[in-house]
């Protein structure tokens, strides 16, 4: 069979695995000749999740067995959802050393080709010579372990009979299941060929649901059982049976990392240190809670949750195998495409998103307004942001949670101001925007909830107690835009008013988001999108900014925020800006490295040397004759985030695209085609942007990121068609006919709006950098960001405006 891949996918690339986080690939072919020739103890191994991708037809022979064909991770679209299915070959001594699959799904492996020597134990007990890294800011998870070779040939033999693992030997045709939760490793006795996949049914899924819950005790204890649980804690177990509470810190002993070992071979005794590092041997009261007692149930392993955990205001763990947003969208699609297990999704969702407590606040806001009780499709939030959302009826119910009180009562505060502000002008732009029919805050307290009115104005009695940073810089408005863009700068400190939610009701748009249509639109539907999108940013761009009264209120006093611009003498609201930029420069690398791929590791490298010293450069600044330097474009409103599902479509009757010949049946490479009169017709229009919780005041140029980005997937004929119908400047060299001066050769790139723009994805506080590299894959082998730059923002060096 090795002979034959050989012959059929000679020349592609599959992925390998090695003991490093360094990927890398092989030619199939020569992976055939580096097997037949080496005599390594560890050697390189296929391990492929890919290889549906880079070599498409060997699914043609894949099927899934008829026991493990249900799959909730299916409903998520392909680029989504966590890899799941992995083409596995290996010569002599390779393997998979000891590890409990992703998530706590559970798994099937079947073996086409040789023998494969499998040990697993039950959850719950490490292997000896494994130890557990359990993170206690993320929860991140790490396991350190012998090779498999290693651990058969140095541990094994020593273990007496009652330690030794549950074993088989895997022969031809045969196939494993691996449960939720259990240990195992794999030594391969010869050559192997295996294909396995991991997949979440209704018997393994709330178990997938409380590894994503935020906390890190809960994951210790499903895979080290009782070892992740001090001494003290486990002799009220003991006694009681179950814990009282879920909160098992000791203020002791603190920590950031506990490492969990397994049972060793020597009977030193069990001991804890500040580490949290279980040496050798359970303790006597360890073995008799860990025979007794432990039970990977998911009602006994839900007890060990934190309490008060926050899903919306938690760190993600690394080690997830999903992103917060697509576990939201996750359990949605779950709850509204399975209505016959809702009971289970629900159960879930408590554990994951503590959904019960965020649905009855939803409940109350519903009744104090008098809105009609939710559907049972409706009670479920819904979108992937990062506050929970409800649509009932003709309304859309927003609780805010991202940040805690302080963040999102300026996020609510900052809207109310611009809503206001809005209706005040003459702008199209509140055509475009959702009505807002109430607004307040929701505060819990001895376990009630109450509703309190607020338009955004004056601060609200509830709140008066509390250390919120909000001043009356603007009429009326002291949770505004400025008091927004000074909390960003500054430390908040602790808030005690916490039991405590902002929420804002809108009149529910009709239609459908865009990302729920992007698939089914014609071109000339996205054309028009693209112009309405440059239509509403001009509408934006130009409102008018909140005047402040006292400027000297927004002096910040942190050092590491400072702006580094030698003399300049900048506006203050430019400063603002560049001191919030200021803090993204900090630990630029590390914050790349930890989104990882598909970020280039050589250009993470680079990341410092390429961001400029002084941010001001950024600025586009000119000199006038007192010596003072200007910008050359003007801070504005900024909606921050411009997405696919943050823009609403209604649908219309078919209408004549484009008359322009230029725009008529472009394709996505810019040629014409005619092929299709109906691919001419619009069926859509563009009827609002939504979301305005993220507004902020900025560069301009960064509200195009994600609109290039996310809506627009990397397409230049729309970016394009959105400049034509934007029309304002984003640099002074931007305006048509406007005098260009010459410019030292040294200071050239700054004067690129493409450079600016680049600089911006950089140290944006979202991972764009990852969908650059996903929509522009030969980008991962670029030698420099210079390359980078060019090929995604080349095309705003060309943007002329005669504004």
């Amino acid at each position: 069979m090795v002979d034959q891949l050989s012959l059929n996918y000679g020349d592609v690339a599959f992925r390998i695995s090695q003991r490093s986080s360094k990927k890398i690939t092989m030619k199939f072919r020569d992976y055939v000749s580096y097997m037949e020739v080496q005599h390594d103890e560890d050697p390189l191994y296929i391990f492929d999740e890919k290889f549906g991708e880079v070599a498409p037809s060997l699914l043609d022979d894949y099927s899934i067995p008829y026991l493990f064909q249900e799959d909730f991770f299916d409903v998520l679209d392909p680029d989504k959802r966590p890899s799941f299915r992995w083409l596995i070959i290996g010569p002599e001594r390779s393997g998979a050393s000891w590890h409990v699959d992703p998530a706590l799904t559970s798994a099937w492996n079947t073996l086409l080709v040789g023998r494969k020597r499998w040990a697993l134990y039950p959850p719950g007990r490490v292997p000896s010579g494994v130890t557990v890294h359990v993170n206690e800011e993320d929860g991140d998870i790490n396991i350190e372990t012998p090779t498999s070779l290693q651990w058969w040939l140095d541990i094994y033999p020593q273990l007496a009979d009652h330690d030794k693992p549950l074993e088989c030997t895997q022969l031809p045709g045969e196939t494993i299941f691996v449960p939720s939760g259990w240990w195992h490793c794999v030594l391969n006795l010869e050559t192997t060929v295996a294909i396995t996949q991991n997949f979440v049914n209704n018997k393994n899924f709330e178990f997938v649901c409380l590894d994503m819950a935020p906390g890190h005790h809960h994951k210790g204890v499903c895979r080290a059982g009782f070892l992740a649980v001090e001494n003290n804690f486990l002799r009220n177990l003991e006694s009681d049976g179950f814990p009282k509470t879920s909160s098992l810190d000791n203020p002791d002993v603190p920590r950031k990392e506990k490492r969990l070992k397994g049972s060793g071979l020597g009977s030193k005794p069990f001991q804890f240190n500040g580490n949290w590092h279980a040496e050798n041997a359970l303790s006597p009261l360890h073995s008799k809670i860990q025979n007794e007692n432990f039970s990977y149930d998911i009602s006994f392993l839900s007890t060990f949750l934190e309490e008060n955990r926050d899903h919306y205001n938690s760190v993600w763990s690394p080690s997830n195998s999903i992103g917060q947003r697509e576990m939201r969208e996750w359990l949605y699609k779950l709850w509204i495409s399975k209505p016959a297990i809702r009971e289970l999704i629900w159960k879930g969702a408590q554990i994951a998103l503590d959904i019960d407590k965020w649905y009855a606040r939803m409940i109350e806001v519903c009744t104090c307004h008098n809105l009609p009780p939710p559907l049972e499709d409706e009670k479920f939030p819904v979108g992937t942001g990062s506050n929970p959302v409800y649509l009932v009826s003709d309304y859309v119910i927003k609780l805010f949670a991202e940040g805690g009180l302080n963040s999102s009562i300026h996020s609510l505060g900052t809207e109310l101001q611009f809503y206001h502000l809005l209706q005040h002008t003459n702008s199209s732009l509140k055509d475009h925007v959702p009505e807002v029919f109430a607004s307040g805050l929701l505060s819990e307290e001895n376990g009630f909830l109450k509703i309190f009115p607020w338009d955004g104005k004056g601060v609200p009695d509830v709140i008066a107690n509390c250390k919120l940073i909000g001043d009356c810089m603007t009429d009326n408005f002291p949770f505004g835009i400025w008091s927004k863009k000074k909390i960003e700068l500054a430390d908040p400190g602790s808030i005690p008013c916490t039991k405590m939610w902002p929420y804002i009701v809108t009149k529910r748009c009709k239609g459908d988001i865009f990302a729920n249509l992007r698939d089914t639109l014609s071109r000339d539907d996205a054309l028009h999108l693209a112009s309405f999108l440059g239509e509403q940013m001009r509408n934006l761009h130009l409102l008018p900014l909140p005047y402040f009264h006292n400027r000297n209120k927004l002096s910040v006093n942190n050092a590491s925020t400072q702006v580094t611009s030698g003399d300049n003498n900048i506006p203050l609201d430019w400063e603002l800006i560049v001191m919030a930029l200021n803090r993204r420069t900090r630990d630029v690398q590390k914050r790349l490295s930890v989104w990882g791929d598909p970020i280039p590791r050589h250009l993470i490298e680079k990341a410092d040397a390429y961001i400029p010293h002084d941010l001001t450069m950024l600025l586009d600044l000119t000199e006038d004759e007192n010596g003072l330097y200007k910008v050359g474009v003007s801070p504005t409103w900024i909606h921050s985030d411009i997405m696919d599902d943050n823009i609403h479509m209604e649908p219309c009757q078919p209408i004549p695209c484009f008359e322009h010949s230029s725009c008529l049946g472009l394709a996505v490479n810019g040629e014409l085609d005619a092929h299709e009169t109906e691919g001419r017709l619009r069926k859509w229009q563009p009827t609002h942007i939504i979301d305005f919780s993220d507004l902020s005041i900025g560069d301009p140029l960064y509200d195009l990121i994600p609109i290039y980005l996310d809506v627009f997937r990397g397409d230049e004929v729309l970016f394009k068609q959105l400049l034509r119908s934007y029309r304002l400047p984003l640099s002074k060299a931007s305006i048509r006919g406007a005098h260009s001066c010459k410019v030292p050769e040294n200071e050239a790139k700054f004067k690129r709006l493409s450079y600016r723009a680049m600089c911006y994805c950089i140290l944006h506080d979202e991972n764009v950098l990852g969908a650059i590299f996903s929509l522009w894959k030969e980008l991962r082998t670029a030698s420099s960001w210079e390359e980078v730059e060019e090929t995604v923002w080349g095309v705003l060096n060309n943007y002329q405006c005669s504004y």
